[in-house]
C-alpha cells in the first residue's frame, strides 16, 4: 500500500517583529511634553528630572527643554556599585 510520509516540520515563519528599541533623542535635542526619550526592556536608563517612565519602561518628557544625560553611582542589594544612566530634561 503506498502512503505519503510525514512531511516533518518546517523551520520558517517563526520570527518575531521588531520592537525598535533604543535611545530616540540623542543628548542635546529639544523636546516637547510627551516626547519618547527611551524606549527599553527593563531600566538600563532610568528617569531623572522632568522625565515619567511608562508601564512598559518607556521614558517620555514631562516638559520641553533639552535632553541631558548623566550617570549616578548606585549601590545595589548585594553591596555592589554600579554605575547607571540617567536622562533628563532640562527647561529652556
Amino acid at each position: 500500500m503506498a502512503h505519503t510520509k510525514a512531511g516533518g516540520s518546517t523551520k520558517l515563519g517563526r520570527d518575531s517583529q521588531p520592537k525598535y528599541l533604543g535611545i530616540k533623542r540623542h543628548e542635546g535635542a529639544r523636546v516637547q511634553p510627551g516626547s519618547i526619550l527611551v524606549r527599553q526592556r527593563g531600566t538600563s536608563v532610568l528617569a531623572g528630572t522632568h522625565v515619567k517612565q511608562g508601564g512598559d519602561d518607556t521614558l517620555y518628557a514631562m516638559q520641553e527643554g533639552i535632553v541631558r544625560f548623566s550617570e549616578k553611582r548606585k549601590v545595589k542589594f548585594d553591596g555592589t556599585r554600579i554605575r547607571q544612566k540617567v536622562v533628563n530634561v532640562e527647561s529652556k
